[in-house]
């Protein structure tokens, strides 16, 4: 997938030839995919136990727990098929539905399969044709040998993050109304592509008349300002499921030769140019949610000077202010990852091509491919848990003067951190390194 950890963006272009020559470097991608999305291996859910499954389902645990479900097993074939899906569909939403079973207290997804429905930016609708495609499809299934039942269902939300709005949310009370067991699972193609992670989400709702606990989200989401209203009016109806993904050895084999054949085209594509209306649309969010703390920080000191007011636009707009902090952190480190990326290919297949370091003449002759690789490295690392740390890679880098002649890229990554950690509010790292960071790390004329 363009940077995509799954195979999304493939190129067809790909010989038989080369993907011989390039198990290696398949195998790196792979294991970097399955690093990003903590999958397992696991042969024994594999095997189907038609008797364990029918007691479960006579039972019926859930109907006395309503948390009963705890997690969503997902195998990185299904993985792979619905994050292919949803891409596909590009800014329009796609639905379809998973196979599998219940195992104690998870959802354990074995395949899943697109159903032909009409999709647009915000719902899809599903027929006749998809109920009739669905029933035929279990149908062949059964014929060849896949006992997994229907438990689920899934669709897309392109750049907007995983969670269910009120027309999800009534879709999924449906199936557990007369479908049961079944669960939700919500893919984000967009932000998969630019992250370079599953961007997943698997829920259960709430039965009618059940009052959830108080506590808020637990977990940060960058939701569009066009879709917050949507979103917490429906928070409250559903709860999430920890996702796992796990795959057979059959499946590591399949993996391998998968990424064996597409490496090259991932190594190729640009994440920063592949996705470049998703960072825009990420960049307008910001601006629009600044610009609406700031007007509810100043509606309330004009309120609090002629009336008195109260606290609660203040502690709003305060809210509304860490909120936009926390999404320009994500944005910019996204970027980074992208911009982090283009260097080392830079540094690996470009300085050949470029005069020996130093033959500028501008800046000391020790500027070498080597050291600005490790500077790069180290400071990338170090800039979201250590920045102190990644003050020092860019004073480093800056005694060694990396303009556009000797090494135009770490250049500009230098200031991506500092821009990165400017706008969160982390600047006072920068105080005291004797000279102005900035100023050396922008190509000079």
């Amino acid at each position: 997938m363009d940077r995509v950890s799954v195979p999304g963006g493939m190129s067809a272009g790909a010989s038989s030839s080369s993907a011989s020559a390039s198990v290696p470097s398949g195998q790196t991608a792979m294991k970097q995919w399955e690093l990003n999305n903590s999958v397992k291996e696991d042969d024994s859910v594999y095997k189907y136990d038609a008797v364990e499954q029918e007691n479960i389902l006579n039972n019926r645990p859930w109907t006395n727990d309503v948390l009963y479900f705890k997690k969503c097993r997902i195998t990185a074939v299904a993985l792979i098929k619905m994050v292919m899906h949803a891409r596909s569909g590009g800014r329009l939403e796609i639905m379809g539905l998973m196979q599998g079973k219940i195992i104690k207290d998870a959802f354990v997804i074995m395949d899943a399969f697109a159903l032909p429905v009409e999709g647009t930016e915000t719902r899809v609708n599903a027929g006749a044709g998809a109920n009739e495609y669905m029933v035929n499809y279990q149908e062949v299934s059964e014929m060849v040998g896949r006992m997994e039942n229907i438990v689920g269902w899934y669709h897309s939300h392109p750049g907007y993050g995983c969670w269910l709005s009120g027309i999800d949310c009534q879709t999924q009370m449906l199936y557990q109304q007369h479908q049961e067991p079944f669960v939700a699972v919500v893919v984000d193609p967009i932000r998969t592509c630019a992250s370079g992670a599953v961007d997943i989400g698997a829920f259960r709702c709430y039965p009618s008349g059940y009052t959830p606990p108080e506590d808020g989200p637990s977990d940060f989401q960058p939701i569009p300002l066009h879709k917050i209203e949507d979103f917490g009016l429906h928070w409250k109806q559903y709860y999430p499921l920890q996702i796992e993904v796990f795959k057979s050895s059959l499946d590591a084999k399949l993996l391998d030769l998968l990424w064996s054949n597409y490496w090259a085209s991932t190594l190729a594509s640009s994440p920063l140019l592949n996705n470049k209306e998703y960072y825009n649309s990420l960049v307008q969010d910001v601006a629009d949610k600044l610009a609406k703390a700031e007007t509810t920080l100043s509606s309330k000191q004009y309120g609090g000077q002629i009336m008195g007011g109260s606290g609660s636009k203040k502690n709003q707009g305060e809210a509304d202010l860490t909120e936009v902090a926390k999404l320009s952190a994500r944005a910019s480190s996204e970027q980074l990852k992208g911009l982090a990326n283009q260097v080392i290919k830079d540094l690996l297949f470009n300085q050949a091509l470029r005069s020996s370091p130093g033959q500028c003449g501008r800046h000391r002759s020790d500027v070498s491919t080597a050291a600005a690789s490790s500077i790069m490295t180290n400071g990338v690392t170090a800039m979201a848990t250590d920045p102190p740390a990644a003050a020092a890679a860019a004073a480093a880098a800056a005694a060694r003067r990396p303009c556009r002649h000797c090494c135009p890229l770490p250049a500009l990554l230098l200031q991506a951190i500092l821009m990165h950690h400017s706008a969160v509010g982390k600047v006072g790292w920068m105080l005291g390194m004797g000279e102005d960071v900035t100023a050396v790390c922008l190509p000079r004329r």
